[in-house]
């Protein structure tokens, strides 16, 4: 067997410099050790890595066959970790030797900021999420918008992005004073206090009795023989809320304070919400103040000719020569719309943050045009940062039961859905006995997490781009890709941690270790694939590669775990292996869950 080699560099690096220097060697040719291909070799192939020799033979004069045997065997002769090899179709794939990866495992994998890069070392990145209406409570849709961006600042921060993690609230336009209306007509002076409810309920309430008086308004003109344009135009409730509009936009002090009462109460319970998802924010943006910097700034676009006015003293912007179409910016009036909302709130965040790189807008899909828009407008304003923002747009959550309406009353509460879950969790884990012992307090404890975790991890494993169904007792199984499998063995292998250092084996880390054999050998490289994961989470702004490499890693030490004894192995030296696995796996797996926003418990 070869020297036992340290691991001062990734294994890939590591192995790009020894296949430049024996390239080299075979072809005389000196080559960039970052222009080669290193990829994890395929399930079906011996080997740990594969080395693509096909860019190669244009250097080395050979075909890539005949290129990869040369440099195989240099590379097995070459001092380092490379043992053998095998060639298929222009692929060189390297086996490594198992001492490499049990050095690799002792020294760096036990680094507590293994996987993660310095504090400060990338650009500086703003995320946004929630982005509520407060004419509503937060549903099932605004769980997988504040998971998908909370967890893609962590994992930016892991990356070495300094990360400003912000919200903008709508808190103006019709949909807010329509709940204004329906209170002033039928609340009665209702509050949160004297109803019993929850702030951000009570205005919803009244946002879908508008929706319903709105309706009965709209077939009572109709039955009298009006069009339908001109019943549903002219109905008298949305009629008062368009003038309620009108005065909040004047600054009618009455309105406003109405405004400001009805708002209010929305924020508080938007709290109170915000708290049970494990969510925050650094800095909160409004529309209401927003929408008046970009009024501002379309004028003096207007002005320096980037925007052109209509007829009907419209202002608008031409993206036609983008491949696009005319975008309305202002009203002829002088009302703002959407767009100039978010153009105000991006160049004011670009000014609150004179070093921001950029920012990441987490919204769902049917906007994907609107960012588009958004960003060209923001680099015609001379905003260099504007090619380097990003909308993480992704898929509608849905129900069996089906889609969800807000002003039909059928959205699945973000509140009433992570109590269900945390219900369910208390019933599993009832059933299963797994609360012997523990008090009340702590026994609610382990249903919200159990329950949060499940409901965190079952809306993040999915490719954000996709649509899917969320199926709650489906998502608190204990076997399976689940966030509950994945608790239930970290909490397993932190009991084995716990009960060898009772048993006087806690001093491991200082004992020699048994060679790594072929059944390691798969846990070891998960382990070590984690900064790669990470890193390409963070390019493609996906936490589901994080997720399942969580479950992939899970899996693999549940398997581990049942074909092996950690504290009865024979050999010392076996022993320490194990348990060695057993930490870096704990570790690992709390790195790649806080990523998440997962928190790991110690007991279950």
């Amino acid at each position: 067997m070869k020297m036992t080699v340290d691991a001062p560099l990734r294994l890939d690096n590591l192995l790009q410099r020894i296949a430049s220097d024996a390239f080299e060697s075979c072809f005389g040719s000196a080559l960039d050790a970052h222009s080669i291909s290193i990829q994890k070799t395929r399930s079906e192939f011996p080997g740990d890595r594969t080395l693509v020799c096909f860019p190669l033979s244009r250097m080395s004069k050979a075909a890539p066959d005949a290129t990869a045997q040369r440099l195989g065997e240099a590379m097995v002769s070459a001092e380092g970790p490379v043992v053998g090899f095998n060639v298929v179709k222009g692929f060189l794939n390297l086996e490594i030797q198992p001492d490499y990866w049990g050095s690799w495992l002792k020294t760096e994998a036990a680094d507590a900021g293994y996987g993660r890069r310095p504090a400060g070392s990338a650009p500086h990145v703003m995320v946004e999420y929630s982005s509520p209406n407060t004419n509503k409570p937060l549903h099932l849709g605004h769980l997988r918008n504040n998971f998908l961006g909370h967890s893609v600042s962590r994992i930016l921060e892991a990356m070495g992005h300094t990360v400003t993690k912000v919200q903008i609230v709508n808190d103006r336009g019709i949909h807010i004073c329509k709940s204004m209306v329906a209170w002033q007509r039928m609340g009665n002076g209702e509050t949160p206090e004297s109803a019993g409810m929850k702030g951000d309920k009570l205005v919803g309430k009244y946002y879908v009795a508008f929706d319903q008086a709105y309706k009965a308004e709209v077939a009572e003109r109709k039955a009298a023989g009006m069009a339908d344009d001109e019943a549903e135009k002219g109905a008298p409730i949305l009629v008062e809320a368009q003038e309620t509009l009108r005065r909040w936009e004047q600054g009618d002090e009455e309105t406003v304070a109405l405004w400001r009462t009805m708002n209010g109460w929305v924020y508080t319970g938007f709290d109170e919400t915000y708290a049970t998802m494990g969510v925050e924010f650094d800095k909160l943006y409004f529309e209401s103040d927003t929408y008046l910097i970009g009024r501002e700034r379309v004028l003096e676009g207007l002005e320096r000719g980037v925007f052109e006015r209509s007829e009907d003293g419209a202002v608008w912007v031409d993206l036609t020569g983008d491949g696009l179409d005319r975008k309305l910016l202002l009203r002829g009036d002088g009302t703002a719309v959407y767009m100039t909302q978010d153009i105000g709130t991006a160049l004011l965040r670009f000014q609150d943050y004179e070093d921001l790189d950029r920012q990441v807008y987490t919204v769902g899909n049917e906007q994907e045009y609107h960012f588009k828009v958004l960003f060209l407008v923001l680099a015609k304003l001379g905003f260099q940062q504007a090619e380097r923002c990003h909308h993480l747009s992704y898929g509608m959550v849905e129900l069996p039961e089906g889609k969800m309406k807000s002003r039909e009353g059928t959205v699945v509460d973000a509140d009433d859905l992570m109590a269900e879950m945390f219900s369910i969790a208390r019933d599993i884990a009832r059933e299963a006995g797994k609360l012997d012992g523990l008090d009340e307090k702590d026994q609610q404890a382990v249903f919200q997490r159990v329950g949060l975790s499940a409901l965190k991890y079952f809306l993040l494993k999915v490719d954000p781009k996709k649509n899917m169904m969320f199926d709650p007792k489906a998502s608190i199984d204990f076997y399976g890709n689940t966030g509950p499998f994945i608790l239930f063995n970290y909490v397993r292998g932190r009991s084995v941690l716990r009960k060898a250092d009772a048993e006087g084996h806690g001093n491991f880390e200082t004992q020699e270790m048994a060679i790594p054999a072929s059944d390691e050998m798969e846990l070891i490289g998960l382990i070590h694939d984690l900064p790669d994961v990470i890193q390409e989470a963070a390019l493609t702004y996906n936490p589901s590669l994080v997720a399942n490499w969580c479950y992939d890693l899970t899996k693999a030490y549940s398997s581990y775990y049942q074909d092996h004894s950690i504290l009865g192995a024979e050999e010392e030296e076996t022993r320490v292996l194990r348990l060695t696995l057993t930490e870096r796996f704990t570790r690992s797996l709390h790195t790649g869950m806080n990523l998440l926003g997962i928190e790991l418990p110690e007991r279950m």
